[in-house]
């Protein structure tokens, strides 16, 4: 045994420990996976903790260093090395892995305003989209990182700055090619199409749409949905500025007139209205057929909605008959009451939508939408509008809110709640405040003007621009979205009551 353990010895002087490991696993003693997972296990943890902190950034000298050291120990380990200086680099690798995760700390507090502009530049694809801006901005950023770590606290503070200016200026370049690279790109094939010269006035509405969205971009880079809006119009007015020339190149070089022009566009209208079973005329011009076809639509939106709304009514009847049926099977003793009970709701319920039908003939088209959720009652003052950034009501609307009043008198010892909402342009924080005011304007109004309308019964609640019914890519959808809700809670007898 003395022997044999000389021998080795000599071998592992002469060739490297990895062939007395060999010969140990040859003897069934070890494994050299085993082996490596414990020389490494210690060193792989303070590297990974290192990561998770971010370090290789943060830290980059110290977490430098610690890594060229561990990868060092991986390579001797690799080609059978001395075990002993493994263990050593490793030991010295874990010590600059501990100072980069504890300098990781000082970093987050002091380039804390270069951190968040590197992170608002990240989401941005910034890397992709203004990739020469965010190259300096990390080269910036790494040189504080590397002051800090030196000691250096005012020269970590000034390279933060400069990065972070440079990280901003990446973060809006990056915006604009999201929102903007297609328009600029459709605009110049319009400019190498001559579009200017078939479709000038659209390719100009298309330019100024463009330099309003980059305007808004420059003024207010964090509430997007303005310039996201305008951008989305320059591009459609740009593709729109492409199809009218390509459509005037054409009728040009088939020798098309005017009337040709203006029948062609008729037709569209004639289809819609064949559909409808109705007769396009366009002796007027298209006016008296486009009214036709909007009063056809909007005349069905009703019907449909109406139809909803009885398909809902029959829903809870039948909910609330099986509900009565399971209970009464189960107390047989009490089915008169039950049945009382139960015919009780099912005339209050249709107390409700007596009620409700009149108070939807109330209001025109254009003051108010009333419709019916399950057994609340939803006026949508669509005719009820507001100065821009204010929650002060105009006499003008005071004929509307007294039919409100009256509606609200239909059901009394009813619960009411105001709902302010808005359209999404404008910082989220300001939509909700306003909304809020609007709501606690209209239920202040109420208030004063209904001496038998308790205070405690009306909640005025805002929910900004977190509920919209309608497009906000559009006016029409953005007016539809500021609006005032009513919303009715009639004092219905409880279920097993």
């Amino acid at each position: 045994m003395a022997y044999f353990a000389k021998q080795l010895k000599r071998i592992s002087h002469r060739f490297g420990w990895i062939v007395v490991l060999m010969a140990v696993v040859g003897s069934g003693l070890l494994q050299a996976q085993d082996i490596k997972a414990t020389l490494f296990g210690e060193a792989r943890e303070a590297l990974a903790t290192a990561d998770q902190a971010n370090a290789g950034l943060l830290s980059p000298k110290h977490y430098g260093e610690a890594l060229k050291l561990y990868r060092e120990a991986e390579n001797e380990y690799d080609k059978g090395r001395n075990l002993d200086n493994i263990r050593k680099k490793l030991k010295a690798s874990m010590a600059y892995f501990a100072k980069a995760a504890e300098a990781t700390k000082l970093a987050e507090l002091t380039l804390s305003l270069a951190i968040k502009a590197r992170s608002d530049a990240a989401q941005a694809e910034a890397v992709n989209f203004a990739a020469e801006l965010w190259r300096k901005g990390e080269e910036k950023f790494l040189e504080a990182a590397g002051k800090l770590e030196d000691g250096d606290v005012n020269g970590a503070r000034k390279r933060a700055g400069e990065a972070e200016m440079i990280y901003r200026e990446a973060e809006l370049e990056a915006i604009k090619a999201n929102y903007l690279n297609e328009t600029r790109e459709l605009l110049e094939i319009a400019d190498k199409q001559d579009v200017k010269d078939r479709a000038p006035l659209t390719l100009e509405k298309a330019r100024k749409l463009a330099q309003l969205a980059e305007k808004e971009l420059d003024e207010n880079r964090y509430d997007k949905d303005v310039a996201r809006s305008l951008a989305q119009q320059a591009k459609y007015e740009a593709k729109h500025a492409l199809y009218l020339s390509q459509k005037i190149r054409r009728m040009k070089d088939d020798k098309k007139s005017l009337e040709d022009l203006l029948l062609e566009s008729e037709a569209p209208l004639q289809q819609i209205a064949s559909s409808m079973d109705a007769v396009a005329a366009f002796d007027e011009g298209y006016e008296k057929t486009t009214n036709q076809i909007i009063e056809y639509i909007r005349t069905r939106q009703e019907q449909v909605q109406q139809l909803t709304q009885d398909l809902a009514d029959r829903d809870q009847q039948i909910a609330d008959l099986k509900a009565r049926i399971a209970e009464m099977e189960a107390q047989m003793g009490t089915i008169a009451q039950e049945q009382s009970e139960l015919k009780q709701r099912i005339e209050a319920q249709e107390r409700i939508r007596q009620q409700f039908a009149s108070i939807e003939k109330t209001f025109d088209r254009e003051e108010a939408r009333v419709f019916r959720q399950k057994n609340d009652v939803i006026i949508r003052l669509f005719g009820l509008n507001f100065a821009v950034g204010k929650a002060e009501i105009e006499p003008k609307f005071f004929s509307l809110l007294t039919k409100v009043q009256n509606a609200i008198r239909t059901f009394p010892e009813s619960n009411l709640t105001i709902e302010g909402h808005t359209d999404s342009f404008g910082s989220d924080s300001q939509n909700l405040a306003l909304s809020e005011k609007r709501a606690e304007a209209v239920r202040q109004y109420l208030l004063a003007n209904m001496s038998n309308l308790n205070p405690d019964r009306v909640l005025a609640v805002g929910y900004g621009e977190s509920k919209p019914i309608a497009n906000n890519e559009t006016r029409e959808g953005r007016e539809k979205n500021r609006r005032i809700d009513i919303v009715i809670h009639p004092d219905l007898p409880e279920a097993g009551e």
